[in-house]
């Protein structure tokens, strides 16, 4: 379904995408009374105050694709009761808004402790041990996909937008030399600790599917191996833990570094979308574009 309304020229503020939540909500005959904007960043999520559901909504049409990736993935998981998101039953999923895929969430109620790397490495083990259902099609992995589309829309200096480009085409290369000797299967895409939740139940719950593809499981440790090894996010007892859960450490591949490079240049990408924000946006892009530039430099980067 989708509803006609004037294109904004202002990009994806967090202004814009409550407009297009309200009208979802419209649609859905959900009331958006007192929601709160909760994240912005590849999509923007919005609690309801009115009723237990998240309502998601991507950047633009050309997401489309990534969101139909997530209510496939969700009904697949759903079905194997996998300890995951689930969508809102009942709903018309999904529906696109002034140009916006938009999909409802059952509010998962948060317990009182966050989820450890160890059960980060122990979610992964079992997702990378399932067979994919037939009729659930993925793509493979691409780390590049998105990033022309970031990068000429980001309101950044057009220096840095031609760095990025050259970078871009450098990981490019490096990425197609890239040798693999484990299995396809299905892979999160962006496997970091934030996206598992811990419930009330003290249930860890995996959630967050756009970037779900069918590839080797090398991309989903590359996040925590990052991380941990080059911006020292973790502790070594976290990391261990992380790894022993899952019965390997990416660093001892030979592909780790270029894995790290791409990982890195896509955190930077993703948080230039949002420079207009807010100062301490923008201050933690201008460190990590220092730090691309500079790939010897220490990583003084900031979690956001």
């Amino acid at each position: 379904m989708a509803v006609d309304a004037a294109r904004s020229e202002e990009g994806f503020t967090s202004a814009r995408a409550a407009r297009v939540m309200s009208a979802a909500c419209r649609l859905a005959g959900l009331d958006d009374g007192g929601a709160e904007l909760i994240r912005l960043g590849e999509n923007a999520l919005f609690r309801l105050a009115s009723t237990p559901v998240i309502v998601r909504v991507a950047r633009g049409e050309e997401w489309l694709p990534k969101a139909r990736i997530e209510v496939g993935v969700s009904r697949w998981l759903a079905s194997e009761n996998f300890p995951a998101a689930r969508l809102v039953d009942g709903l018309e999923q999904l529906l696109l808004v002034d140009g916006h895929p938009v999909t409802f969430w059952r509010l998962i109620v948060e317990g009182d402790r966050k989820a450890t790397y160890g059960e980060l490495g122990g979610v992964l083990r079992d997702l990378h041990s399932m067979a994919l259902p037939d009729g659930l099609e993925l793509p493979l992995f691409n780390p590049f996909d998105k990033q022309e589309l970031r990068i000429s829309r980001a309101m950044i200096p057009e220096d840095d937008k031609l760095f990025l480009r050259k970078r871009w085409r450098e990981l490019r290369d490096q990425y197609e030399a890239l040798e693999f000797e484990t299995p396809k299967g299905p892979v999160h895409g962006d496997a970091h600790v934030q996206n598992l939740m811990v419930n009330d139940q003290n249930e860890v719950i995996l959630i967050d599917f756009e970037a779900f593809c069918f590839d080797h499981p090398e991309w989903d440790l590359m996040v925590t191996a990052t991380e941990h090894h080059s911006l020292g996010w973790q502790t070594d007892e976290q990391y261990t833990a992380f790894v022993r859960a899952y019965g390997r450490d990416l660093y001892d591949w030979h592909g780790y570094d270029t894995l790290r490079r791409l990982q890195e240049f896509g955190m930077t990408t993703w948080l230039m979308q949002n420079v207009q924000e807010d100062q301490e946006t923008a201050a933690e892009y201008r460190r990590r574009i220092a730090g691309l530039r500079n790939d010897d430099a220490p990583r003084d980067w900031r979690p956001r």
